[in-house]
């Protein structure tokens, strides 16, 4: 017996929101499905009154530039971003983290927005779009309206999206190169089949000169929600990328997280120890991306 009775495919945004207020939060959105299909398979979801797949709405699949912000379309997928030289320049830690996820044939299909709308705290495209500062447009049966991506989060697994709304695209600022600015992203995973994440950091960087101008540090999973490492952030301003600013600034982001051992990943002791290696290396790499004005993104595929 099928998880679900009905399945829609709209081609607007209006269109897919009235099948979702018409059946009273009894309706999922679907994009790739690679998270919720399964889940709904397995029974680790109760069984849905209807389907609606996004994919065949334009506005969702669109990668583009204006005014200074980049866009991504919620139903991009991770393969389509990583193809994208604007991303590749402006978001290379974006590129990097979906570049990682689950493999070729997951990647085809998978959306960044189902990424986000899963809500759990270690996923990696999420990671980056926190570090890029990233805001979602959310569009629901009041209106559209900005939110931070970090406020679509309510907990391991809890997306704080209502039942009659849906992720029509994202926007950051990027990395603008030129401006002396750029990203990196790095991970350790355990290749079970599924390329399971045990932890993932991405971080962006401004320069002044050789110091640091601004940092931002999204680590996962480090709590419940995608962790902004704010403390090594503020102490990163102001300085160059020395060594006593890597010790500093791993021993705040140390003292802010929340590591907790899995036992089907890894153990608190182990994820602490790759907090600083996945610190120093990301770090180094961005800031490097920053002075020279090349960024190349790197490991994908991994």
């Amino acid at each position: 017996m099928s998880a679900w009775d009905h399945y829609h495919l709209p081609g607007t945004v209006a269109e897919a929101l009235t099948h979702l207020v018409r059946y009273g939060g009894a309706a999922k959105v679907v994009a790739g499905g690679t998270d919720l299909l399964l889940d709904l398979e397995q029974g680790h979801r109760p069984r849905v009154a209807a389907l609606v797949d996004v994919t065949r709405i334009p506005e969702l699949t669109k990668i583009s530039a204006a005014d200074g912000w980049v866009y991504v379309g919620a139903a991009v997928t991770h393969t389509a971003i990583v193809a994208s030289p604007l991303l590749a320049e402006r978001a290379t830690c974006l590129v990097e983290s979906c570049g990682v996820i689950g493999g070729p044939q997951v990647r085809n299909v998978a959306t960044l927005g189902g990424n986000v709308a899963h809500a759990l705290p270690a996923g990696d495209g999420t990671l980056s779009l926190v570090a890029l500062e990233a805001e979602a447009e959310v569009a629901g049966p009041l209106g559209r309206e900005w939110r931070p991506v970090r406020a679509l989060y309510g907990g391991p697994g809890q997306s704080t999206l209502a039942a009659a709304e849906i992720i029509v695209q994202f926007r950051f600022r990027g990395g603008d190169l030129t401006q002396h600015e750029a990203s990196a992203f790095r991970r350790i995973m355990r290749p079970q089949g599924v390329a399971l994440p045990i932890l993932g950091l991405a971080v962006w960087v401004a320069l002044d000169g050789p110091a640091i101008r601004a940092a931002r540090i999204a680590l996962g999973p480090a709590g419940p929600t995608p962790m902004r490492a704010l403390a090594a952030e503020a102490g990163l301003a102001g300085r160059a990328l020395d060594e006593a600013a890597l010790e500093q600034a791993i021993e705040q982001v140390w003292s802010a997280a929340q590591l907790r051992t899995s036992a089907h990943r890894a153990t608190a002791a182990y994820r602490r120890e790759m907090v600083a290696v996945l610190l120093r290396r990301a770090l180094t790499l961005a800031v490097a991306r920053a002075r020279t004005g090349v960024a190349v993104p790197q490991g994908l595929g991994e």
